[in-house]
């Protein structure tokens, strides 16, 4: 443990951390990739540039995920295989969700979550979501929620992370533990 009761290498969602570029985004996220496991739900925050998809290749790299990692704003989801991890680990797939457009066409936004089946991914996957904290109620009980904010005068990020507890143990609270929840 750290000073500030996090694991090494982590922050508390209220000690962001500074990513001065891009690649440091991806580098963050290929980190946090080293503690998730099957089954964990990741909430990308923050505005339009924050670098939720950089943090989604990083993470992606860091689960040796095979194919390209780009933003699914059209498409809603992307599945991506399991491929080789880096640090030899058993391989995970990853899904890639960007949530931004659900709901906008008219209908339901919870009946085109539905619709995409996320929950039966969660079996060999991580399931990473763009713009989803108000979604994830339906999906897990716990989700870990990275908040990307950007310095507008620069290409500086600011990454902070928490997990957060929506199920019959704590609606809406905070998990109070480290990086991996656990």
């Amino acid at each position: 443990m750290t000073g500030d009761g996090t694991e090494p290498g982590t922050r508390a969602a209220d000690h962001p951390e500074r990513l001065e570029t891009t690649a440091d985004t991806e580098e963050y996220g290929r980190r946090l990739a080293a503690t998730l496991r099957t089954g964990d739900v990741v909430v990308l925050d923050g505005p339009v540039g924050a670098g939720k998809t950089a943090m989604t290749r990083g993470i992606a790299d860091g689960l040796g995920v095979q194919g390209r990692v780009s933003s699914p704003t059209f498409v809603i989801a992307r599945t991506h295989r399991p491929g080789e991890r880096p640090d030899g680990r058993p391989s995970i797939g990853l899904v890639h969700v960007d949530a931004y457009r659900l709901g906008t066409a008219g209908g339901d936004v919870f009946d085109e979550l539905a619709a995409l089946d996320l929950e039966s991914e969660l079996d060999s996957s991580v399931l990473v979501i763009e713009w989803g904290a108000r979604l994830v109620t339906g999906v897990t009980d716990r989700y870990l929620l990275v908040r990307l904010r950007r310095d507008i005068e620069s290409e500086t990020r600011f990454v902070s992370r928490e997990w957060v507890l929506t199920g019959p143990s704590g609606v809406g609270g905070s998990a109070d533990a480290g990086v991996d929840g656990r």
